[in-house]
């Protein structure tokens, strides 16, 4: 900037945010809606940005994909859904030390519940209350549930908690997107005239329970009477849900993804009203999607499959996240470049100007400006790597791999993700079979060519062996993909 003001920056999560749910990725109605998702606001903001076509989640799921973003690791390398230690570099003290204060506004409850401390090093640090988990409420003793508590994940433990702050609301204003969203345009109207800032706003939502007013199911479902799945079990649909409830939950989550859209369109519309966009990089992004129906499941991990708790492989759907950056002095536009969570951490350190970048990722400032194209040869993405049976997606030249550890060393995982309780995982019969798509000819990931391309997918699993290395990976961990190489 010629006047040397330094940049703010805002990074906007929102978990479980589909990126074909977004008008400004897919232009095409909802396969089983029969209608397109209204995403008008976001759509906006992309107009003024620059998309990336090509990004995918790091470390998955939700909290390690926060600690990718606050230490520009692939931290799945090293550990799981574990609370921040008192040792990793952190993004926002990066900037703090170069004279920016820092705030952290959040409704995901797992960063701070629990003792897991992601607000380290945050100048300060608002949590919206009552999202999954979250032991705020003791009443209602017995909230009401949309639908047979049985067919609910977690319906006492986890939902529960929610649906006792949701008795309370009276308006949309009482949503958790709301709340979140107004508590992040009341900060900035408060501090945006006090120096530099990184502000870090977090969405839960469009994560489960899809309970947002009726009025936005309404528009994608209207008139059903069926039980309401807003919680699901992650499972196989046979045998869990009819077509018509699963379309039904389709809608709910539409609903939520809307929702969010109107309110993360609020925060964007405050950043332009306070003056703020010639100063100011914004980042929308999300950890990951969700299965509603597709390759016959429906969730997104940690799949109950035949009675044992499996990770799912990372579909597209899951996988495939958006990635929407605004640059005061970027030309809008599309850009082809594979970036991941871990870029983010050196990319704002690069645009503010630090020349020591620690980190695995790599910055795609230049990406951004337009004055280069290419970024990474591949993504990589994977949950936290102890155990037999766990995969990992690659993703290269129009191909997508799902790359199974073998089950030498046999490491039993007792793993805390999705909800930070304990489950044992088991591992797929024979290990996983590793699979093969060709994402320019089967976008859906349909048929499973593997079989086709033994040759392509042997170098597929040498290069998440030189990548595993190339991060320092214990060795242990890196033994099962090594086993199969």
């Amino acid at each position: 900037m010629s006047n040397g003001t330094k940049y703010n920056f805002i990074i906007i999560v929102s978990d479980t945010l589909r990126r074909d749910f977004l008008s400004c990725y897919n232009d095409q109605p909802d396969s089983m809606l029969g209608k397109h998702v209204d995403t008008r606001f976001i759509e906006d903001f992309s107009k003024k940005s620059v998309v990336f076509d090509r990004a995918y989640s790091g470390s998955f799921p939700t909290v390690p994909h926060r600690r990718d973003i606050f230490t520009g690791c692939f931290t799945a390398t090293y550990t799981g859904w574990a609370p921040m230690t008192q040792f990793e570099p952190l993004l926002h003290v990066m900037l703090g030390q170069q004279g920016y204060t820092s705030k952290m506004i959040i409704d995901c409850p797992h960063l701070i519940k629990d003792g897991f401390h992601f607000d380290r090093g945050f100048d300060g640090w608002d949590w919206i209350r009552g999202q999954e988990g979250d032991r705020w409420k003791t009443t209602p003793r017995q909230p009401s549930f949309a639908c047979e508590p049985s067919r609910t994940r977690s319906p006492e433990r986890q939902q529960a908690c929610h649906m006792r702050w949701r008795s309370r609301w009276n308006g949309e204003e009482d949503t958790f997107p709301a709340r979140t969203a107004n508590t992040a345009c009341t900060w900035l109207e408060k501090n945006y005239k006090e120096g530099p800032f990184y502000l870090y706003i977090d969405f839960f939502d469009p994560h489960e329970p899809w309970d947002p007013p009726e009025w936005y199911i309404d528009m994608y479902d209207p008139g059903y009477e069926g039980q309401e799945i807003q919680y699901p079990c992650y499972s196989k649909i046979e045998g869990y849900m009819n077509q018509e409830e699963l379309k039904h939950s389709r809608a709910c989550y539409a609903g939520e993804v809307t929702l969010v859209d109107r309110w993360i369109g609020r925060i964007v519309q405050k950043v332009e009203d306070l003056g703020l966009l010639e100063t100011t990089v914004v980042l929308l992004t999300a950890d990951h999607g969700f299965l509603i129906g597709e390759h016959g499941f429906i969730g997104k991990s940690l799949i109950n499959y035949s009675g044992t708790m499996r990770y799912l492989p990372l579909f597209e759907e899951i996988n495939h996240v958006p990635f929407i950056v605004y640059h005061p002095d970027a030309t809008p536009g599309r850009r082809q470049a594979m970036v991941q969570p871990p870029d983010i951490f050196p990319t704002f350190l690069d645009i503010e100007g630090k020349v020591t970048l620690p980190s695995d990722g790599e910055s795609f400032k230049d990406i951004l400006l337009g004055e280069r194209d290419h970024h990474r040869n591949f993504t990589m993405s994977f949950p936290y790597l102890k155990g037999s049976g766990i995969p990992i997606t690659i993703v290269k030249d129009g191909w997508a791999a799902f790359v199974f550890s073998s089950d030498s060393p046999k490491n039993e995982l007792i793993d805390k993700a999705v909800d930070g309780y304990e489950k044992k995982l088991e591992p797929w019969e024979n290990a996983g079979q590793d699979q093969l798509y060709n994402l320019n000819q089967d976008p859906r990931q349909q048929r499973d060519i593997a079989g086709d391309h033994p040759d392509l997918l042997k170098e597929f699993r040498e290069t998440v062996v030189q990548f595993l290395e190339r991060l320092d990976t214990e060795e242990d961990l890196i033994a099962g993909w090594r086993d199969k190489s």
